[in-house]
Formats: structure tokens, sequence, C-alpha cells
């Protein structure tokens, strides 16, 4: 196999004469936005509110092309493929004036025939784009078919990312290019076509695992297969026939197990060309879902090697809509901050795109279980013939790239389209509803029986199995709640709930302070202004944050202020729930908490806990805490549980805890829960501690704690888990809200080591969500946003510098 890249410098030009844009220079991969940046022509869409200006620039065609020559040793390759890993989105290709054919599905490769067509000098290759919002705009004016009401209309007829017309966290820049490689391929003989690798696995009495390596070629030439193990010992297997593993390490999600991989090379020996060798890291797993009628419902445990396991992470949306800016780089950073705040799952969302093969890499090596939505999200879709050959050959294709990776958990048909279809959501009708059936009932369980059986297949998200039967039953499958924020109800609702497996629920904060400054000018930096209105997507959002701190916290009297106490909001309504669901995992009840969202596709207030320039929000730095493998959490009745409002008439009972501890480890968690009541100088009104044992895989509730007879609003309840003289968890709770708490001005200091790596807190009260931070830049720490009593704690920096630190706590919302 011969390879010629054709990436690079390429030109653009804009098809509308008025916008007078010729012969641009950018790189390819790249895009219109892109180019006119890398051009000095446009100014970045995510500042303030040019993205109105950037959308209107995709209302026209453009052309990007480029020269090229070959060698002569390819032009003797008997057969000749111009291949486009990735072309946004609908493009017509003409090589030497000659048009080669069309494309149009983002999420998907195009291959093209140029045998006789090539030169040895001075090939043109032209990709002539039309505009993807006049395309949709005409198609939804034909025939309309609904979907998401924050995006462009007609969005459900393109093959493209659906976020990128717009949604409740992301902008309406449906950008135009090639946003992957562009590559000469040629061959002789034969050409590797398609490898699948099936695993067996014998798991009582011992790990016994069996390799077989299928291989599909054009042709018929010899192939080698290799097996490299984690140790470096390499074996040579036989096509079509099972291989023993000797000695096999399975691979485990992060917490419960290492992640050894191992390579398997397919090399086939082309004559006259260079062998082509395709490898494939793999991890050595059974890795399902373990559903089975209870006493509840039915289970919905992820289930790896044989044991169910609490199912911990966050949701992923593109990490840029501007995809040119996507790199291996910022991805594995990201993955690795999920794997740091002890995720042991990610669901990747059906709104945006199959992910590049570095993300997958990266959560193999960092032991993330991928939920996998299929690339349709909140929408209506007409199946046409041409739709459903194109999204069958989509399907495959990303089937075929990611059915190896140990990381792999499952395929979900969509994003919350069972339950939308059902109810008629997005103007459906009798026709929509028997569409959505055909499409996640029957051509994608077809073609993923055909191509991963071994994968389990979920038909939506959320869902109870399938075929409309009550999409949002709480007590089986997957439930999307949304009730808090979305409903406006107070954070206890969540303790009335016992999901099986929550995949979305969440909680809006604004982003952090340098990312707000990267959009807004010092006037700006009002909720409420125009432009970061533009940064908030979700209609009256900025409005309901501020419903909700209300209820918890004193009117914050500067801005800075008011996005720390947003951040901690976030925080707290996450934990709220996480730790509920966590306490309630016997029998495996409760078994999955993935909050909407991990990070963000712009600079946005949002529900993301890592922001779009990947710096930890408050939520991040909590998850962190309520993912951790042995977790104590407490379960207390507090005023705000118990009376709407404080001029409500008085009630007893109202301070009262019970405390739980998690164990999701293989080893049973012996140790000693320690409490006290304080006052908010931290001096001990009582206290008590008890040795206990929890099994792995288990909680374990202590006897409820009455403090009826307390100053309920000048004391308050600090605990901890302690093994061998270390805490392993802790955490502290009011017995009502924060603002009405007694609090002490803790006259927080802070002490930055002369290395410059450490910074010690030093506080003279209780101090609740301690945040250090810099109005010079971010700074990363090991941990923030925590709680402190009267005394000092070091933390480590890990990212940014100890200049010109400072400290707040809730004290200093005022």
């Amino acid at each position: 196999m011969k390879h010629i890249l054709l990436n690079g410098i390429w030109t653009m030009h804009c098809e509308n004469p008025e916008r007078n844009l010729t012969d641009l220079e950018g790189t390819i991969p790249g895009s219109v936005y892109s180019f006119l940046m890398d051009a000095g022509l446009m100014e970045d869409p995510y500042y303030r509110d040019n993205e109105l200006q950037a959308l209107d620039l995709i209302k026209d065609d453009y052309t990007f092309s480029r020269t090229f020559d070959v060698t002569e040793e390819f032009l003797s390759c008997q057969n000749q493929i111009l291949r486009f890993d990735g072309i946004d989105t609908l493009a017509e290709i003409i090589l030497n004036n000659k048009k080669l054919g069309n494309a149009d599905n983002f999420h998907r490769y195009w291959e093209f025939d140029v045998s006789g067509l090539l030169k040895e000098t001075n090939n043109l290759l032209s990709v002539k784009i039309k505009s993807p919002t006049k395309f949709i705009a005409q198609k939804d004016k034909e025939d309309h078919f609904g979907g998401a009401k924050e995006c462009m209309k007609g969005f459900p007829y393109l093959r493209k990312p659906h976020c990128m017309f717009g949604w409740d966290w992301g902008p309406r820049l449906p950008d135009e290019g090639i946003w992957k490689d562009v590559k000469l391929l040629g061959w002789n003989s034969s050409r590797l076509e398609d490898i699948y690798i099936e695993q067996k696995h014998k798991l009582k009495g011992g790990n016994e695992v069996s390799l077989t390596v299928f291989v599909k070629q054009s042709g018929h030439v010899p192939v080698s297969i290799a097996l490299k193990t984690p140790n470096d010992q390499t074996f040579f297997l036989r096509e079509g026939e099972s291989f023993s593993v000797p000695e096999p390490e399975l691979w485990w999600p992060n917490g419960l197990g290492s992640q050894p991989l191992y390579e398997v090379t397919v090399t086939l020996n082309d004559t006259g060309t260079e062998p082509e060798s395709i490898t494939r890291r793999i991890g050595l797993r059974t890795l399902t879902m373990r559903i089975e009628k209870d006493q509840w419902g039915e289970t919905f445990a992820t289930e790896v090697n044989g044991q169910t396991f609490f199912a911990m992470g966050a949701d992923y949306v593109p990490e840029d809509n501007i995809f040119s800016r996507r790199s291996a780089k910022r991805t594995h950073k990201l993955i690795q901050d999920c794997a740091d705040a002890n995720f042991n799952a990610i669901r990747v969302w059906g709104g945006g795109y199959y992910p590049d093969d570095w993300f997958y890499d990266a959560c193999d090596e960092f032991g993330l279980v991928v939920w996998q939505d299929m690339m349709f999200a909140c929408a209506n879709y007409k199946l046409e013939d041409h739709f459903v050959e194109n999204i069958q050959e989509e399907m495959r294709q990303n089937i075929r790239r990611l059915r190896h990776h140990a990381s792999l958990g499952l395929w979900c048909g969509n994003n919350e389209m069972e339950q939308f279809a059902l109810e008629l959501e997005f103007d459906g009708n009798d026709i929509t509803r028997a569409n959505y059936i055909i499409q996640n009932e029957y051509i994608t369980p077809q073609i993923l029986k055909e191509e991963d059986p071994d994968t389990l297949y979920w038909p939506s998200s959320p869902s109870s199995g399938g075929k409309y039967v009550d999409p949002r039953d709480p007590n089986r499958g997957d439930v999307h709640y949304w009730d808090v924020w979305h409903g406006g109800v107070p954070f206890t609702e969540y303790r009335k709930f016992y999901f099986r497996y929550l995949s979305e629920f969440g909680f809006q904060s604004f982003p952090c302070m340098e990312t707000i400054k990267s959009f807004t000018l010092p006037e700006e930096r009002n909720v409420f202004s125009r432009i970061m209105e533009m940064h908030q997507r979700n209609a009256g959002a900025n409005g309901k944050i501020l419903q909700y701190l209300s209820q918890t916290y004193l009117y914050p009297t500067s801005f800075e202020k008011l996005i720390y106490a947003s951040q901690l909001l976030q925080a707290d309504a996450i934990r709220y729930g996480v730790e509920h669901f966590r306490r309630n995992r016997n029998d495996d009840r409760c078994m999955g908490a993935i909050y909407w969202q991990l990070n963000d596709i712009w600079p946005v207030a949002s529900w993301a806990s890592i922001d779009y320039y990947g710096r930890w929000k408050a939520l991040h730095y909590a998850a962190k805490r309520f993912f951790a493998p042995v977790m104590i959490s407490c379960e207390e009745v507090n005023e705000v549980s118990v009376r709407e409002a404080v001029s409500a008439e008085p009630s007893a009972n109202i301070s009262t805890a019970k405390l739980c501890v998690t164990n999701e480890t293989w080893n049973t968690a012996s140790g000693t829960v320690e409490w006290e009541l304080r006052d908010p100088y931290s001096n001990i009104i009582c206290n008590g501690s008890e040795d206990i044992a929890v099994d792995g895989f288990s909680s374990l509730w202590l006897e409820t704690l009455d403090f009826s007879d307390t100053a309920f609003l000048e004391n308050h309840l600090t605990y901890r888990f302690v093994q061998n003289g270390k805490t392993i968890s802790e955490g502290s709770v009011l017995f009502c809200a924060p603002k009405h708490y007694a609090f002490a001005d803790p006259s927080l200091e802070l002490q930055v080591s002369e290395d410059n790596k450490n910074v010690t807190v030093i506080s003279s009260a209780y101090a609740k969500s301690v945040e250090i931070y810099s109005d010079d830049g971010y700074v990363h720490f090991d941990d923030n946003f925590f709680d402190m009593e009267k005394g000092s704690r070091t933390l480590q920096i890990l990212e940014g510098n100890g200049l010109n630190l400072k400290a707040r706590s809730v004290f200093d919302i005022k």
C-alpha cells in the first residue's frame, strides 16, 4: 500500500463575488472559519457576539483546492483511490476538471477511484462545499421534520453534528470545510478492508481468553497476524483460528484494576508495494449491562468481567465547534482530568460526532467505559432511500473503526428520541413515530448484529428497552432527570427517586472568570448584559441560576462573587444527587450517575464541570470527592428539607443526620467513622466515632444522629472516614441554608512554599467551600472548593503558579 498525504496548504475561494474572498491560503484539515482567521480576515467567532457575523458567512458556497504531484511509482499502482476521512459536509469533488462524485455526510469517510486520472505533476483537486444553512432551509420548506428548538430549522436533513446548528449550550456556527485527512492510496493485488477480533472468555475457574482474528481483503494475498502482549512478548496467530492467550491480563475500569492493552497487527503483503499494516489495541475483558428482573423492576448495571459496578462519569460533547482546533493532546488532558476525578465511565452524546480514535485510545488507557450514542439526537428523521443508505454506511464505518476498543461499553441508538417520538414532540406525527421504530429497532440493531454482535445495543437514552414501553420508567433502564434545573424543584427532590441508571441530570453555572474575560469587555461583565446572554443558550437560565441562588446564599454584591456562588450551587446540586444514588447502590438498585455535562464546545454558561479552556469549575473538584472509590456522605434533615420558607410554622426534628459509607472497590473498607457537632468557631459541642467494615461493592448506613436540640442556625456537623490514621473521605453539612448560618470570619491566610509547588490555607474558624484563586490567571490545585475547620491545610499546585493567590469562602458571599 502506498500513501500520499494531501493535507497542508490549500486555497479557499468564496463563490459569492461580493465577499471578495479569493485564493486565501490556509491549512487542511481546516474550514471557512479557520482559513479566514489564519488570514486575519475575521475575529474569533467566540468573542463577544461575533457568532452573528460568522454565521452570515455560511450562507455562501466555498471551494477548497490545491495542486499536487505524484510519483511515477504511485502511478504504476493498479488501484488508485482518493480518500477523504472527513468532509463538512455537502461537497462536490473534482480532479483535473473531472467530477469524481459528491459527499453529504460529515460522519463518514469518502473514497473515489482516480485510476487513470492522475498525472505526475500539477494535479488540481477541488472540493466545492455548499452552504448547509441554505440546504436545510430549503429542505425544511419542502417538508418540515422538526427537532430541538434551539437549532436552525431543517437540521435533521443534514448528516452533520446537530449541535453546530445551535443547542442550549452551543452556538449556531455550522462551519464548512475538510475536517480530517485527505490522502491518495495505491495498491496492486489486494487491500485490507476490515479486521474483526473476536474474544472468548471463560471467567469461572480462572481466566481463560482466546482470540480469533478475521481479515477481509479485496484480493487474495498472504496475511500475517502478530499479537504483542503488555510485557512485549510477541505471538503469531493464524487467520480465522482461535488462539489461547497465555496468562491473560484482564482490562478493568478506573478504580477496579489496571488497563493492560494488547496489540494485534495485521499485515498484508501486497505485490509490488510496501506491506500494508493495521494495528488494533485491545483489552481482554467482557463488558455489558446486567439486566435482570428484581424486586423494584429491572437492574441496569455495567458488568465487567462478571462484576457489576456503579458507573460514575459525565456526558461528553464536542470539544470545539471549530473542528480544526481538535487535538489528541487536548483530548488526552480532558480524559485524564476525568480519571483524576475518579470517573470510570463517560457517555458520548448523540448530537455531536463520533470522536476521533485518540478519544477512545485515552479512554482505553485511563479506564473509562464509553456509552456510545449513535449521532442522532432530539430530532425526527425522514427515512428516504438515500438517507437510509447514507446512515447505514455511516454506522458501519464507525462501528468497524471503534468496536475493538476495550473501553466500548455499549452502543445506543440515539439521544432522547424514543420518548419524543412517542410523545409526538418536534411536530411529530404517525409517520415520524413509525420512522423511529424502523430506524432504531430494525435498521440499527441489524447492522450491529452483523458488525459488532458482542457489544450490547440499547435503543435510546433514556429507555426501558424499547418498543415505546414507558421510556421514562424510573425502575428500568436509564433515565434523564431534569426536574432539578428545568423543573425548578429543590435539590432535595433527588431523594425521592432510586433510578437504576441516571444518564443525564445537571445544573448550570457560569464559567471561570478567566474564561468570561476571554469573550467580554469589562463593562459587559454583568450576567444580564447582552454579551453574557449571548453566551447563555438556555432561555432564561441566568435568571434560573439567580432563583436557585436566592434559596441558598446571600445576595452577592460583586460579579466575581456571583460567579463563585453559581459554581457552588452547581457542585452542591450534583453532589446532592450522586451521594444519594451511591448510598442506594446495594443489590444493584442505583448503579449509574452520569451527569450533564463534562465539557463545553465554546466559552459559555452551561452545565459543564470543565469549561471550554479546560479550567476546572467547582463541580469537577466536587466530583473528585463524590466519585471517590470509598466515600462517606450524609443524609441530613434540615430546615431546607422540611420548611417551604423560614416564615413557616416552626417544626421539630429538623436537625438529624444519617451517615453512610460507600465502597466501590474489591476490598472490605475497614476504618473509623468520626463526627463532631461544632459551632462557627469549630469548637466541638459533641462528637462520636464508630469502627466499621464495608464490604466491597456495597454501602453501609450508620444509625441516625439526632441533634434536634441544637442551635441549628449556629451549629454544623463535620464527618470523616479514617483508615490507618488517614482521612479517606470527609464532608460537612449545615442544618439550615448557608445564607442563614451564623458563619464566623475565617480570616483565611495563604502561605506559598518557596518552590512554588504548594500553598497552605490557614483558617481561624469553620470555612465552607474555600476557593483558592488568582486574578492573574487560572491555577489548578489537587483540591479546591472544600470545607475546612479551624486549622491549616496544604494543597499542591498542579497548573499555574502561586503568585498573587487569594482565598474566599461562603462567608464572603454578601
